[in-house]
């Protein structure tokens, strides 16, 4: 009975808690539509948070997705399956952000991720670079 209990209030506490994207909204009106497809990202730094979180909740398949083909390597869903469950990340702060507005066809997000591996703490600070697809924002690549 308290494993069932577990398994419908889980679910409802990550909707309802603050997203992990760190935009003060919650899961499930920030990033939640994008992982499970009801809505499209209409900035390059909503498709970067939704990302972050989809790292942040292990959603390998929805990072595939949302990487650019022209730089999306034929092994990298069975590379993110391998490694996703290795980091712990823990907080996101957007540096700034470059075009990838609404009517861009690319942009620039500089972030800072923090993130944890066996317990040590680490630190990305990237500029990712975004280009539409087919009218939708992907991720191209990434400077660190």
């Amino acid at each position: 009975m308290e494993e069932e209990y577990e398994e419908e209030r889980l679910p409802r506490e990550r909707e309802e808690s603050l997203c992990p994207c760190k935009s003060h909204r919650t899961y499930a009106v920030c990033c939640m539509p994008f992982h499970h497809g009801k809505a499209k990202p209409k900035t390059a730094e909503e498709l970067m948070r939704s990302r972050y979180s989809a790292y942040f909740f292990r959603k390998a398949d929805y990072l595939y997705d949302t990487t650019h083909p022209d730089t999306r390597e034929a092994t990298l869903r069975s590379q993110l399956k391998k490694m996703i469950h290795t980091v712990n990340w823990k907080f996101l702060t957007i540096v700034r952000t470059v075009k990838g507005g609404p009517d861009d066809k690319t942009g620039k997000v500089e972030f800072i991720a923090d993130y944890y591996v066996d317990g040590e703490p680490y630190q990305l600070h990237e500029v990712s670079r975004f280009r539409r697809y087919k009218g939708q924002w992907k991720y191209l690549d990434g400077k660190s």
